[in-house]
C-alpha cells in the first residue's frame, strides 16, 4: 500500500540520494519536526525550532544543510552545541549523510587533541561542529576561517545560554558572513534567545514542537517524597523492579560518585558521567551503556546533554534539577524515537515548592506513589492562617 505523504520523507524536498539512505536507515516516517522544519530550511530560509532533545532535531537541519552546500563546493556549514557530547553525537549522524555527498566534517571541541584537529582542518571538511570555546581557539590561531559559512546551526540555545557562552557566541556571529541561512533550535524560548535570533536572524520562520516547556508525552511520571537518608534505598529497591537501562540525575558530582558507589557494592552494573572525568572516560560510560555493558548510568545536568541513546526505560531524579527546566530535559531521556518512558522523582519533604514549579511548568500534577520497603515521608501540611479581615460579627 503507498504511504500517506505526511507519514514518510516524500514530498518534504529532500534530495533522492538522501531519500535512499533514510529508507537504508529504516528511518520511514519524519518526526514531528522534521516534517516541519525541512521543506522551510530546504529553501534557504531562517528557522527557529523549539524541541526537547530526542525529537530527531539533528536530522531537520542536517539533510537541509548538506543539501544546500552539495550546490557549492566553496560553502561551509557551521553547527554549534553546549557540549562535546553532543558534538561527538551530531557528528556522528552527519558523516553518513555528509559522505553521500563526498563531503567531510569535523568535530572541534575541548578536551580533544589541537594537532589532531589541526590535520583535520588541513583536509578542507566542509562542516565544522563545535563548541563556542575550541571554536574561538582555531580562529584566533588562524587554523581556519568562517568567511564561507553559508549555514549556521545553533544547536540547544538555551544550554548555550545557561552554560554562559553568549559572549563567544556573540563574537562567532561577527565572523560568519551575513548572507547565510540561520537555523535555532532551542527547547525553551527565554528573551534574550528570541533577542539573539531577532538581532540575527531574516524573519525566522518558527516550528514549534511541543510547545516550551512541555514534556514528551509518552513518559509516564511519579514521584516519591523520601527523606534523605532512605534515598539510596530506594534507589536499590527500584533497580530490582525495573529491569531495563536506567538513568539517574544527581546535582552534584559528590552524589553521583556517592551513589555509584553505594550502588555498585550492591552488584549493580553502574558507571558515572560528571565534568571529574576525562572525554575518554566519559565516552567510556556513554558507549558502555548504550551497548549494555552498563545497565544504570549515574548523570549530572552538564554531562547528560550528550547522552542520546534511545531505549533508556528508566529516569530517575535522584535529586530535584537546581532549575524547573531541568527537569523537563531530564525526562526527555526516556520515551525516546515513539518508545514508551517513566520518570520516577524523589522529593524531599522540605521540597514542595520545588515539586510545584515542576508541576506548574509541565502543566500537569506528577502522581505520588509509597514504597512498601521504605519509609514514606510526606510535605508538612500547609499551615492554616486565618485572615484577620474575618472579623467575628
Amino acid at each position: 500500500m503507498p504511504h500517506n505523504h505526511h507519514e514518510t520523507f516524500d514530498g518534504l524536498g529532500i534530495a533522492p540520494a538522501v531519500l535512499e539512505y533514510l529508507d537504508e536507515i529504516k528511518f520511514i516516517t519524519p518526526t514531528p519536526i522534521q516534517r516541519t522544519s525541512i521543506p522551510i530550511a530546504v529553501e534557504g530560509k531562517d528557522v527557529i525550532g523549539i524541541a526537547q532533545t530526542g525529537t530527531g532535531k539533528t536530522l531537520a537541519f542536517s539533510i537541509p544543510m548538506i543539501q544546500r552546500l552539495a550546490q557549492n563546493e566553496k560553502d561551509h556549514g557551521l553547527i554549534l552545541v553546549p557540549t562535546r557530547e553532543l558534538a561527538i553525537q551530531v557528528n556522528e549522524t552527519i558523516e553518513p549523510l555528509a559522505a553521500l555527498f563526498k563531503m567531510k566534517s569535523v568535530v572541534l571541541i575541548g578536551g580533544d587533541s589541537m594537532p589532531k584537529q589541526i590535520t583535520q582542518l588541513k583536509k578542507h571538511p566542509r562542516i565544522f561542529v563545535a563548541t563556542p570555546g575550541r571554536l574561538i581557539d582555531h580562529m584566533r590561531q588562524r587554523n581556519m576561517t568562517l568567511k564561507d559559512v553559508r549555514v549556521l546551526i545553533l544547536d540547544e540555545a538555551d544550554r548555550m545560554l545557561d552554560m554562559g557562552f553568549m559572549p563567544q557566541i556573540q563574537s562567532i556571529l561577527k565572523e560568519v558572513p551575513t548572507t547565510r541561512q540561520t537555523m535555532l533550535f532551542s527547547a525553551t524560548m527565554p528573551q534574550s534567545i528570541m533577542r539573539l535570533a531577532s538581532s540575527h536572524m531574516k524573519l525566522p520562520i518558527q516550528t514549534e514542537i511541543a510547545p516550551s516547556g512541555s514534556t514528551a508525552d509518552n513518559v509516564t511520571q511519579e514521584l516519591f517524597i523520601v527523606r534523605n537518608e532512605y534515598k539510596a534505598v530506594l534507589l536499590e529497591k527500584l533497580l530490582h523492579q525495573y529491569t531495563g537501562s536506567v538513568l539517574v540525575f544527581c546535582r552534584t558530582i559528590y552524589g553521583c560518585q556517592r551513589t555509584a558507589g553505594f550502588i555498585a557494592k550492591k552488584h549493580h552494573r553502574v558507571a558515572e558521567i560528571h565534568s571529574e572525568l576525562t572525554l575518554a572516560q566519559r565516552k567510556e560510560s556513554i558507549e558502555g551503556f548504550k551497548s549494555g555493558k552498563h545497565r544504570i548510568l549515574i548523570a549530572t545536568d552538564i554531562a547528560a546533554r550528550g547522552i542520546d541513546v534511545t531505549g533508556i526505560e528508566l529516569v530517575v531524579n535522584f535529586d530535584l534539577p537546581d532549575d524547573a527546566e531541568n527537569y523537563v530535559h531530564r525526562i526527555g531521556r526516556t520515551g525516546r524515537a515513539g518508545h514508551d518512558g517513566h520518570a520516577i522523582s524523589f522529593a524531599m519533604p522540605d521540597q514542595r515548592n520545588e515539586v510545584t514549579t515542576i508541576e506548574g511548568l509541565i502543566k500537569g500534577n506528577i502522581p505520588i506513589s509509597k514504597h512498601p520497603e521504605v519509609p514514606n515521608a510526606e510535605f508538612p501540611k500547609p499551615r492554616v492562617v486565618f485572615s484577620s479581615s474575618r472579623r467575628r460579627r
